[in-house]
């Protein structure tokens, strides 16, 4: 027997399998158990969110000739046609490939004949936004007054594609993106019932992987399980196969532009590339993800931003109180012109590394809206009572402050030897969201001996921060995440703190750079 799809295999046979949809399965119950059956359906929502495994549920559960509550029953004859396709009872129409109105006309004159087994004929339309105007017309008045025994369901990813006439004659059913929690209990309970075993994280991952996708998220488990047959499925196995979803490489590359990380931002649009994303797709994307974080920081109602999961949500608010509205329409404006540039370029990866290099480096662009990031650097320099230099005359230029290079420590305690010496895998531990602005602080030693982290930005800085109040709610998390992967990988408690360098000059000669002098060292413990 040739092997089945697991998003067909576990299609939800009772109502409770439907997950992140109890708007709609409560309202589909309650009308089965009073006998409230509508003539005309709109199931709308973005792909693999279970439109047509409800509708398939739905027909299979108002013809089920022993029904077990509200659910099919799985055992009657119509049961049993409907989950082979074979059933005379349920049709399902595909409009992508049959939206002309010769297509309707059949289906209009196919419903004047009562089915030849239980009470209703179903018909399942799918992508019905396909459908021609000749073919919407054809089918406008019977959809508003069918037989009794006929019921419409219309699905599509396109709801606003569809004409008024259609909308209302049909009861509207919005289905959500479902929440990564209700993916992770989906795909653990399959694999159970397959015999087959995942590590947590391997799981997690898939269903984040997804954005909200149950189908998806199946598709991608049966890819990692084929990858790796016959083994326990593990992060690292899953991550090999994937590599960084959509939206974590959107958001990764933002935060590394955010903080003016070049050499962050240049890797991680290599490893797209490497990936096999096209280039002016990867840019036309990026541009919309930015749209996006730009209504997250200017509008109060983010229902505005679409198609996205939760947790791609949280991570774009939490990008969105880092950065200024001026700096994100400066980011549009430069990928906006490059959309343009690219599309008949020979080289078009230099280019996108050129706009990369600009945004993270506002100095370098003369344009009007690059002048606030750039008064904004300076004014930081200045708080910070660092001399800015301006091209006047030898006589009038400003005397260099010296500053002394600082002394190395005759002792380090061994604690933050391990973490020092373990940095690198540190860094790699971090959640990918952290690492752009992790790297750009030095564990040095601080007075009484702590982990001092000294950071060269303030905006990095800021992001673990957790006694600047106005950064104090957001950091908080970020440095308790920080604080327990170094924990984790010292494995004893670390003290931890933060600290800004008072200019790049102090930053590099006034804190011990104890990754020159343990960085790599395998520390070992004494007998």
């Amino acid at each position: 027997m040739s092997y089945t799809a697991m998003y067909r295999k576990f299609r939800p046979s009772r109502f409770e399998d439907v997950k992140g949809q109890d708007h709609i399965v409560t309202t589909l119950r309650n009308q089965i158990k009073s006998d409230r059956i509508g003539h005309a359906y709109l199931f709308c929502g973005t792909r693999g969110t279970g439109k047509t495994s409800v509708a398939k549920l739905f027909a299979k559960a108002i013809n089920c000739e022993h029904r077990n509550g509200e659910d099919p029953c799985m055992e009657c004859a119509s049961c049993k046609a409907i989950q082979s396709d074979s059933s005379m009872n349920v049709i399902e129409i595909d409009a992508a490939s049959n939206n002309g109105v010769d297509n309707i006309r059949q289906i209009v004159e196919e419903v004047q004949y009562p089915p030849t087994e239980g009470r209703y004929k179903v018909y399942i339309i799918d992508e019905v936004h396909m459908l021609s105007i000749g073919a919407f017309n054809a089918l406008l008045k019977t959809l508003e007054e069918p037989p009794s025994y006929v019921v419409f369901i219309l699905a599509t990813t396109e709801v606003h594609k569809l004409p008024v006439t259609i909308l209302s004659r049909c009861q509207r059913y919005d289905f959500k993106r479902i929440g990564v929690d209700d993916i992770v209990g989906r795909i653990s309970e399959l694999l159970k019932v397959e015999g087959l075993e995942a590590d947590d994280d391997a799981i997690r991952y898939i269903a984040k992987s997804a954005d909200g996708a149950m189908r998806d998220a199946l598709s991608i488990l049966d890819q990692c399980l084929a990858f790796n047959f016959g083994k326990k499925l593990t992060y690292e196995m899953v991550f090999d196969v994937l590599g960084a979803s959509d939206s974590e490489a959107f958001s990764n590359l933002t935060r590394a532009i955010i903080a003016g990380d070049v050499s962050s931002a240049i890797k991680l649009l290599e490893n797209a590339i490497m990936e096999g994303r096209e280039i002016s797709q990867f840019v036309s994307d990026l541009t919309w993800y930015l749209r996006n974080l730009l209504l997250a920081k200017t509008s109060d109602d983010i229902s505005v931003i679409a198609d996205m999961s939760k947790e791609a949500l949280k991570k774009l608010e939490d990008e969105a109180r880092i950065v200024d509205p001026a700096a994100i329409i400066r980011y549009i404006r430069v990928f906006g012109e490059l959309t343009n540039q690219i599309r008949y370029a020979s080289n078009k990866r230099v280019l996108v590394e050129v706009a990369l290099v600009k945004l993270c480096c506002p100095q370098m662009e003369a344009k009007e809206d690059s002048i606030v990031p750039r008064i904004r650097s300076i004014e930081e320099k200045l708080e910070k009572g660092v001399m800015v230099s301006s091209p006047a005359s030898v006589e009038s230029a400003p005397v260099k402050e010296t500053v002394k290079p600082a002394e190395l420590p005759k002792s380090v305690p061994e604690d933050i030897k391990l973490v020092v010496s373990n940095w690198r895998k540190i860094i790699a531990e971090l959640d990918s969201s952290h690492r752009s602005f992790i790297k750009n602080a030095k564990p040095s030693l601080g007075a009484e001996g702590e982990l001092l982290l000294v950071f060269s930005n303030q905006i990095c800085k800021e992001y673990f921060d957790t006694t600047n109040e106005t950064t104090k709610a957001h950091a908080e998390e970020n440095f308790r995440d920080l604080k327990e992967t170094i924990e984790r990988i010292a494995g004893k408690q670390i003290e931890v703190k933060v600290e800004l360098a008072k200019d790049e000059v102090h930053f590099e000669s006034s804190y011990p750079n104890l990754l020159s002098m343990f960085d790599g060292v395998l520390i070992e413990e004494e007998d």
